[in-house]
């Protein structure tokens, strides 16, 4: 990346590692191979495949035969919600526009409402659960937001509903998602503290290579294919294997493991300081993101009756690229739902960043750009005035 630019958008795109750029590229040359092959040397390609899905599987604490992988996030949802079975899906509203897409493609979803600080509650979750809800999909972090949700939680009341309904003999069945994509790279994953049924993995949030992820799926639990072949996947996703994309991710998700916990820390004391020296400057500042409970990256702000857009223009001028929301909302060019859905008016939406930071930022760069943004926000008050 270049020098003069300071990066603020890691929610929407995280650059390579160059750890894994490292181990994925033979597999664009000497080791081109179709893993479908029967040759020597495509045998040997579909063992690294394998055993790249072996790590990724180790990463969740699951096995390699329960992970469907897939071109992103956006696939893996989609074929996520192939489990509801026609029945009708709950979904907090503040999702990502992939999961609202796909919850209301064969009937109209029930939209679960979070609370002031976008917080889902277990009881929230409780109330929608009528006895036609057969599929729940809350994802662990927010996209906007960094709201780390009560995943845990949320699956309790989840399985208490499912026991109710074997009780009382009734044949609709109930399964709980997650999009853990935005969490990957600071959060522990692994499907069995989650307690969920499915989960979405995006390698383009955790250093990886984009156009990468996948779909555990808890053994029991029956999808359909949304792409059917040469039978790969399990059947579940037909298509050549991205040998290259699959190591990469593995890589990926490893690395972060080790440096999960540093990590963390260091991002929490960035953005707290970022904090601090736009409030001072500042003070009308409205801060959406709950510090404790969301990503130890995220930070969203609003700046009342100001024009987030120009912001981002002035702000992109000086070499700085912060977003107004999730990059899918903002091509759009529609209001963000999130930041509505917790109350926030028309003029305080239009008016808000999302900064998120990530490994190529120091805190020389943090400072920096709170210098620019306190500047921009000034010029563009000053010009309203």
């Amino acid at each position: 990346m270049n020098d003069n630019l300071i990066y603020l958008d890691h929610a929407a795109a995280t650059p390579m590692d160059p750890l894994v750029v490292e181990v994925m590229q033979p597999y664009f040359s000497e080791k081109f191979f179709n893993p479908s092959s029967p040759y020597a040397a495509g045998v040997a390609v579909k063992r690294d495949y394998q055993a790249a899905k072996v790590r990724i599987a180790q990463a969740l604490g699951v096995v390699a035969d329960e992970l469907v992988m897939t071109a992103g996030a956006t696939e893996s949802v989609n074929l996520a919600f192939q489990a509801a079975q026609q029945t009708t899906c709950a979904v907090a509203i503040i999702e990502h526009a992939s999961v609202l897409s796909a919850a209301g493609r064969h009937r109209e979803p029930v939209l679960i409402r979070p609370d002031r600080k976008g917080r889902i509650t277990p009881e929230a979750v409780k109330q929608v659960l009528t006895p036609d809800v057969g599929f729940v999909s809350i994802a662990l972090a927010n996209h906007e937001l960094g709201y780390v949700q009560p995943i845990e939680e949320i699956a309790r009341v989840i399985q208490t509903e499912r026991e109710r309904r074997r009780s009382a003999g009734e044949e609709t069945p109930l399964y709980f998602h997650t999009d853990a994509s935005q969490a990957a790279a600071l959060l522990d994953v692994k499907v069995k503290r989650l307690g969920v049924d499915l989960l979405t993995l995006s390698a383009a949030k955790v250093y990886g290579p984009k156009q990468v992820g996948l779909l555990w799926v808890r053994p029991g639990v029956h999808i359909a294919p949304t792409i059917v072949g040469g039978g790969q996947e399990l059947g579940l996703r037909s298509g050549t294997e991205n040998v290259a994309g699959v190591v990469g991710f593995a890589e990926a998700l490893e690395l972060a493991a080790k440096r999960r916990k540093a990590e963390v820390k260091r991002l929490q004391g960035l953005r707290d300081g970022m904090i601090q020296r736009l409030k001072a400057e500042l003070p009308e500042m409205i801060i959406s993101s709950d510090r404790k409970k969301s990503l130890a990256n995220f930070l969203n702000i609003s700046f009342p009756g100001l024009d987030a857009e120009r912001l981002v223009f002035l702000l992109e001028m000086h070499g700085v690229m912060v977003a107004t929301g999730s990059a899918c909302a903002a091509n759009s060019g529609m209001r963000s739902h999130v930041l509505s859905a917790i109350g926030l008016s028309d003029s305080d939406i239009d008016g808000s960043l999302r900064i998120t930071l990530g490994r190529s930022n120091d805190e020389a760069a943090v400072i920096r750009a709170a210098e620019l943004i306190i500047q921009s926000v000034r010029k563009e008050q000053e010009r309203m005035k």
